[in-house]
């Protein structure tokens, strides 16, 4: 655990302490009946304070940060007394924000106060987070003179916020905006970071307007160009959401089905029982259609000896339709669509697990290949590294080919995982900035063949140091193995907030996971097979020699 994380979890359990002493359960009194209903956390409301008439330059500019924070559900006119001049006029809180967990003020001259930051992540205008490395840090430079009356004011301020990731819970939200596959038989969620201030007015404006350029080539929308809100704003009573959009033709002529499906999606986690679309003041009578954030849960298969097994209650079974993995070094299984399974018959060969009787089928080789991923549309994925192409996609009994990006020119694949809606690709690679984890869209043509990545992929996890293994645990959070201090420690990575350390585990080689961080394993080099209790790993029971594991994907 990096040392900004342990100073949260100290100055965290300081303050549950201190509200332990201030809180009890009563023991005493009479029992009284309540109303049954569970009410969400309203949060934290934090007053912004102006500038003290006797405050210095480091004061004022301290005051000017914590008003700014303080006041993101709010207009900034507090903030604003800090600023004189233009600066009142030009600053721009909504530029975006850094999020910093430690600051330290340096007066330069009586006219000049820097910020030293230590840098936990970003927040873009879009409400786009970025996790920063954990060495990271910035520096916010403010120009200060002195009013009419003597006061110390801020001339020139850095655009944006400067918030503690305490401010971040307390006055934003992460929410899963829903877009399609080009398919449209699955929703693909994006997560985005919104002030709580008209929050479903927010989300609905960031849908209209669509998926972030990593992802835009990869999904669909079922928003025609160019609709709007109007007016600018959601309305919501008794649980319905009323949403006006314009222009009317084009909206009258979406797919509404689809359309009702997202924006359901988007904003039934904020309070929304269901919405109703206005166009040109008709409303669209029909209803939205049922479409699955994730394919249906799978089972857990492992690689033991070379044969498939699943286990149940402690007992192995092997897969009867499956023939053992003829290889030097079996590892590696992947299973998913079609009921394809494929495994590393040994580091450099790529083939299909058979049925009995069957000719397996070699779908790639080199000197060194990547795990195995399976997509939903029974598309193999592995990597050869080092090639000038070195994703390769291929299917049973069908062509191989290259899946090209040319963000990865120049870079060696370590370990990939396509998400489980086929959008979206991990991939773990080494290049002249280290190793890292990205994100990128996939492109695939008219019957889902993969034709290329996206071209910005979205990097993720800078905190870790990932090694050879990556895994999807739920729609917007992968699991990979990283290297600290500890050892190789399972880290969990959000697409959109900072990731967080799982207790290490001596040997961890592989990773499996499907819906949840309790479906995580782990595969050691010992063989063993852990699954995560939610506190720490456990063994296991009945299975030894493990090679490979994996649900579907």
């Amino acid at each position: 655990m990096s040392a900004r994380r342990r100073l949260r979890a100290a100055l965290t359990a300081v303050a549950v302490a201190a509200l332990a002493g201030c809180v009890a359960l009563p023991t005493s009194g009479p029992v009284t009946a309540g109303d049954g209903e569970v009410r969400e956390p309203e949060g934290i409301v934090v007053l912004a304070q102006g500038p003290q008439a006797d405050a210095g330059p480091a004061e004022i500019v301290e005051g000017f940060l914590l008003a700014g924070a303080a006041e993101v559900t709010g207009d900034f006119a507090v903030a604003r007394e800090f600023l004189v001049g233009q600066a009142r006029e030009e600053w721009d809180p909504t530029a975006g924000a850094v999020v910093a967990t430690t600051r330290q003020f340096e007066v330069t001259g009586d006219a000049q106060v820097n910020v030293e930051v230590s840098v936990e992540g970003k927040l873009d205008p879009g409400g786009r987070f970025t996790e920063t490395s954990a060495d990271a840090r910035e520096s916010l430079r403010f120009e200060l003179v002195e009013d009419a009356d003597g006061h110390w004011r801020i001339a020139h301020a850095p655009d944006g916020l400067l918030l503690t990731p305490a401010n971040l819970d307390q006055q934003y939200r992460p929410v899963k905006l829903w877009f399609l596959t080009p398919d449209a038989d699955m929703l693909v969620p994006e997560v985005r970071w919104f002030s709580q201030r008209s929050l479903q007015t927010a989300v609905v404006k960031a849908l209209l307007a669509g998926p972030s350029p990593w992802l835009r080539d990869s999904v669909r929308t079922a928003v025609p160009a160019g609709v709007e809100l109007e007016p600018e704003a959601v309305l919501l009573e008794g649980g319905v959401a009323e949403v006006s959009l314009q222009p009317a033709q084009a909206v009258q002529e979406a797919d509404r089905g689809l359309l009702l499906a997202q924006l359901e999606a988007s904003l039934r986690p904020l309070g929304v029982a269901s919405v109703q679309v206005r166009a040109g003041g008709v409303v669209l009578r029909s209803g939205a259609q049922t479409l699955p954030t994730a394919p249906p849960r799978g089972e857990l298969e492992v690689l033991t000896g070379g044969r498939v097994v699943t286990l149940t209650d402690g007992q192995v079974t092997p897969v009867e339709d499956l023939a053992p993995v003829d290889g030097a070094a079996p590892q590696a299984l992947a299973h998913g669509a079609g009921g394809v399974h494929v495994a590393l018959a040994d580091p450099g060969t790529l083939v299909t697990v058979a049925a009995p009787g069957q000719v397996r089928e070699v779908l790639a080789s080199g000197t060194a290949l990547a795990a195995p991923s399976v997509d939903r549309h029974g598309w193999v994925w592995t990597a050869r590294s080092p090639t000038a192409a070195p994703l390769v996609a291929a299917r049973p009994g069908g062509p191989v080919v290259d899946v090209t990006g040319d963000w990865l020119a120049g870079r060696t694949v370590q370990a990939l995982r396509v998400s489980p809606d086929g959008t979206r690709v991990a991939v773990v690679s080494a290049g002249a900035d280290g190793v890292t984890l990205d994100v990128a869209g996939v492109v695939r043509d008219e019957a889902g063949a993969p034709l290329r990545l996206g071209q910005q992929p979205v990097r993720v996890g800078a905190q870790a140091v990932p090694t050879t293994s990556v895994v999807w645990v739920d729609e917007v959070t992968l699991a990979v193995l990283a290297e600290d201090e500890a050892g190789t420690v399972p880290v969990l990575v959000p697409l959109s907030a900072s990731s967080s350390p799982l207790p290490a585990v001596a040997g961890a080689v592989a990773l499996a996971a499907e819906r949840g961080d309790r479906t995580l394993h782990v595969v050691t080099s010992e063989g063993e097979l852990l699954r995560y209790d939610g506190r720490t790993w456990v063994a296991v029971p009945g299975v030894a020699g493990v090679t490979g594991a994996a649900f579907p994907g």
